[in-house]
């Protein structure tokens, strides 16, 4: 077995013995040890949140104080300590119900969505692209003042015009890739903190 696939394995198997959804969990765990974009009490929004594992493993970092909400499209399985709403993050209604959840503005916004991927890498890069600036529009109005948010991004040609995009709300951003991401890959991650508005 090659070291990549030993690790990647490394990663479902982990997640499957702690009780995690996705390996994904592992990515955020990790962004949280290098960055503490997460902490004790905080209140933490997750765009994009199926299968779950995001969602998860933010619960596990809030402890009892804090409070989680997951949006997504698909259906997910109940998780507990965590309030899902099974939206369209393009509808209005979204915000009003993230604010009545919160009942104030929330201290970081994650999101590690993905379209349904259909094998044109140019029209997938341009779409998660696209959702993306979705999701910082929901960030503009819910995210408090030096809160902190992060963005998985498919590397390609609109993926700097997007990182310069949300580099002026933020004090500043770091972009980078977890260990826990496949090697091959072309997921990263833009890490904002100390949201400026």
């Amino acid at each position: 077995m090659k070291l990549i696939d030993a690790r990647k394995d490394q990663y479902r198997r982990l997640a499957h013995e702690q009780g995690f959804r996705s390996r994904a969990a592992y990515k955020l765990k990790e962004l949280n040890q290098s960055y503490r974009l997460i902490g004790p009490g905080f209140y933490v929004l997750d765009l994009g949140c199926a299968p779950g594992g995001w969602s998860q493993m933010a619960a596990k970092l809030t402890g009892n104080q804090g409070k989680v909400m997951g949006i997504d499209l698909s259906y997910v399985e109940e998780i507990p300590n965590v309030h899902l709403l099974q939206a369209d993050i393009e509808d209005e209604f979204v915000i009003e119900e993230i604010m009545e959840y919160f009942g104030r503005k929330v201290n970081a916004v994650i999101c590690d969505l993905s379209p349904k991927v259909s094998g044109n890498w140019s029209v997938d890069h341009a779409k998660q692209i696209s959702l993306n600036y979705d999701c910082t529009k929901i960030m503009d109005q819910v995210l408090a003042n030096k809160g902190n948010a992060v963005f998985k991004v498919f590397d390609g040609e609109y993926s700097m015009e997007f990182r310069d995009y949300i580099k002026k709300k933020f004090a500043r951003i770091n972009l980078t890739k977890p260990k826990a991401s496949r090697k091959q890959s072309s997921e990263l991650y833009l890490v904002c903190m100390g949201f400026t508005g």
